[in-house]
């Protein structure tokens, strides 16, 4: 029998960046705690495997081909659903440039995706259980690169950070409502998004990652997605503007 506070059966989730890596293993645990999960991402192709994936294993799940920078197409989206007690807003993309040499077009692509994209999907879910009166919760996705400066980290870093400020100030906003916001900020995970596409570059970073954690390995999907649920979850009742750090121990040497 599962841990009643984990039990989300009859609640609905709504998680963008569903196609793939962090996005998809949070939709797949959601609904494995009993969630119809509505699914969205600007993958058409991924997006429908993680809901085959979903229905496959008895769960209930939407899919809503959307790029979260496009607010309107969002909102529709998130009005689609019936109700909404859960907001995971997990769509983000990396971009690694060093000072010197980013341009604007960097910048601007990597913070539409990674704020404007988590500002519109939380704007969205907020309104919704206002005015439904649901005591929900939103859970961003922030970064480690939060908590350090690195090579190349610039546009990443500044967007994720912004994250985290909309999470903490959006937190004293809503919580008169009952709604809790919480960030999460994984160290180094193995995803699609972390792919160098070259193999041996990839074992080097990945070796050199897990070296820093006293854990000795670098994340996996799975390892995010149970923060997210905890936060999404009852069992998170009293925890509200905190950013959660699953990231193997990891404190960064630069």
């Amino acid at each position: 029998m599962p841990i009643k506070a984990y039990d989300l059966t009859g609640r609905t989730a709504f998680v963008t960046g569903a196609a793939g890596g962090i996005g998809r293993a949070s939709a797949l645990l959601l609904a494995q705690a009993g969630a119809a999960v509505h699914c969205a991402d600007l993958d058409a192709q991924g997006l429908h495997e993680t809901a085959t994936l979903i229905k496959e294993a008895g769960g209930t799940a939407h899919s809503h081909p959307v790029d979260v920078t496009d607010r309107a197409r969002l909102k529709q989206a998130v009005a689609a659903c019936d109700s909404l007690h859960v907001m995971a807003a997990i769509a983000g993309i990396m971009h690694s440039s060093p000072v010197l040499e980013t341009r604007d077009e960097d910048l601007d692509r990597v913070w539409n995706v990674n704020f404007k994209g988590v500002l519109y999907a939380c704007q969205e879910a907020a309104r919704h259980m206002v005015a439904s009166g649901t005591r929900g919760s939103i859970v961003t996705m922030a970064s480690g690169a939060v908590d350090t400066g690195g090579p190349g980290l610039l546009c990443y870093g500044v967007t994720k950070a912004a994250v985290v400020q909309l999470t903490k100030t959006l937190a004293t906003e809503v919580g008169p409502h009952g709604i809790r916001v919480n960030a999460v900020a994984p160290g180094w995970t193995r995803t699609p998004m972390t792919d160098r596409h070259d193999s041996e570059a990839q074992t080097r970073t990945e070796s050199f990652m897990a070296r820093l954690s006293p854990l000795g390995r670098v994340g996996e999907p799975d390892d995010i997605a149970h923060a997210v649920l905890h936060l999404a979850s009852d069992a998170s009742s009293f925890t509200t503007g905190q950013i959660i750090r699953p990231n193997g121990g990891v404190a960064m040497p630069w």
